[in-house]
């Protein structure tokens, strides 16, 4: 990987400094959850008849609290998802798309927890097996990411999540190197899961 594919991926490093921020002895502050995700592209591009089917993946996110409502999520994952062409299959690609969300939790509600948020993308694209001479142009995409879910706690310190997401992802299709028009997968995400607060 060249100098500038490592910049978006330094930028999401330096994004999630503070989760490894050491935690206060008097608090739980951290919040681990695994989930199951739905990804379904909201396809856009500028070549008719492009798109990308959706896919299940587990998940797995690391979620730090500054204080009992503000918080910081750092989610991992990563899915492969098949790309037609007026529904005829044109090969697969697979989507790394390390997300990083500052978010605003309600605690006053009880066992019932919502909270919002907004963040960024960093997605990188790899293994990708396109028809030739079909191609991406770009290993990385960088895009906004904008957050809702509930934690409604079904024991001390273990909830029940829900979660969705919308992620602006792009990436431009190329024929022998030269671009012949753009992809905006844009998905939503939907998850289910269980987080443990530590």
């Amino acid at each position: 990987m060249n100098p500038p594919a490592l910049r978006p991926l330094a930028a999401a490093l330096l994004l999630a400094l503070p989760l490894a921020l050491p935690a206060t002895a008097d608090a739980q502050n951290w919040m681990a959850r695994v989930r199951a995700i739905d990804i379904e592209p909201n396809v856009s591009s500028s070549i008719n008849g492009l798109d990308v089917d959706n896919a299940w993946v587990p998940e797995l996110d690391f979620t730090y609290f500054y204080s009992k409502n503000l918080a910081a999520e750092l989610v991992l994952g990563t899915a492969r998802h098949e790309v037609s062409l007026n529904g005829q299959s044109i090969g697969k690609v697979s989507i790394l798309p390390p997300t990083v969300t500052l978010q605003y939790h309600f605690t006053d509600l009880g066992a019932w927890k919502p909270y919002v948020g907004g963040g960024v993308n960093f997605t990188y694209f790899y293994n990708v097996g396109l028809t030739s001479p079909l191609g991406l142009s770009d290993d990385w995409s960088v895009g906004g990411a904008l957050q809702a879910g509930l934690d409604y706690e079904i024991q001390k310190n273990v909830y029940l999540n829900f979660d969705v997401k919308y992620l602006w992802v792009g990436n431009d299709v190329t024929a022998n190197g030269a671009t012949i028009g753009d992809l905006k997968i844009d998905p939503w995400v939907f998850g289910i899961g269980v987080g443990w607060r530590f």
